[in-house]
């Protein structure tokens, strides 16, 4: 068994709590989807979001989605100049036999621009 990275990132609609509780959702929902990731496999997650997004912690969102047991931690980005606004980014360090090749990192909305390599794996 390994711990392996599991990358995702998506944009935000609006700085509004319910904005960054859905898009923190529907990434989370991808990246189980995606790699058939049970929570209790999860070793951590970190959120990363954009200095633009203040209105709520992303932890929180996956608290809600019943991820109470994992330890979750938000915090903010830096500030590139000209890097992508109202951005989230997601590391899930989750416990797997899966080799490095065949884990599926989720890149939504705007964000698909991060990582054009990955954009046949993602979705939009």
């Amino acid at each position: 068994m390994h711990v392996r990275g599991v990358r995702g990132a998506t944009t935000v609609a609006a700085n509004a709590p319910d904005a960054i509780r859905d898009a923190v959702q529907e990434l989370l929902t991808e990246l189980v989807h995606a790699n058939d990731i049970a929570p209790h496999e999860v070793a951590a997650v970190f959120f990363a979001a954009t200095p633009d997004l203040t209105a709520a912690y992303p932890a929180e969102a996956a608290r809600k989605m019943g991820w109470t047991a994992v330890p979750l931690l938000s915090f903010a980005d830096i500030a590139v100049p000209g890097s992508l606004p109202q951005c989230l980014r997601v590391l899930v360090l989750w416990n797997t036999p899966r080799a490095q090749e065949e884990i599926v990192h989720i890149y939504l909305r705007g964000a698909t621009a991060l990582r054009p390599d990955l954009n046949s794996r993602s979705s939009g």
